[in-house]
């Protein structure tokens, strides 16, 4: 078989192998054709510590990550797959001291409960709270920017983390 010949033959099962895997996705989400649409509810911050803005945040950062990584559509009301719940935790504590007594390091916690309903497959509902934090010095105070950066970074991984409970099922 000449080289031509084996170059169109690899390229026909590589096509045959790509497109008989089903649906995939390049970000690991598996959704059915069936569905189309998503709606994320506002998530209420019920944390005893508030920290103003962090609730319509929160539910833009994980909007915003299901639009960029589905082809689903946005609606506001009737979604195939509903994500809501409420942010239950926002904890600053110190970590490790200083022979002073000190905080030598922060911990930033926030903690979201999720509730996810597949309107399509009630068996794909789910239930979770999901926490990360970040660590940061302890003569280091939360403010502007920085405030801002540590909470982008702590919604990056929430929101990931619920979009591989929900769509990729890891």
């Amino acid at each position: 078989m000449n080289f031509k010949k084996l170059k169109s033959a690899g390229c026909i099962l590589a096509g045959i192998m790509f497109f008989s895997c089903g649906h995939y996705s390049f970000t690991g989400a598996s959704i059915p054709n069936e569905t189309n649409t998503f709606q994320v509810n506002y998530f209420q911050n019920n944390a005893i510590l508030i920290e103003p803005g962090l609730d319509l945040d929160f539910t833009n950062a994980l909007t915003d990550l299901i639009l960029n990584q589905t082809r689903l559509s946005l609606v506001k009301f009737n979604g195939d797959l509903v994500y809501e719940g409420e942010i239950t935790d926002y904890r600053i504590s110190p970590t490790t001291a200083t022979s002073n007594n000190t905080a030598a390091q922060n911990r930033l916690t926030i903690t979201v409960n999720l509730r996810f309903y597949n309107t399509k497959d009630s068996n794909e509902d789910l239930e979770q709270r999901f926490t990360f934090f970040y660590d940061y010095a302890g003569s280091e105070q939360l403010i502007g920017g920085q405030k801002d950066a540590v909470h982008e970074a702590i919604f990056e991984r929430l929101t990931q983390d619920i979009f591989n409970a929900t769509l990729a099922k890891w």
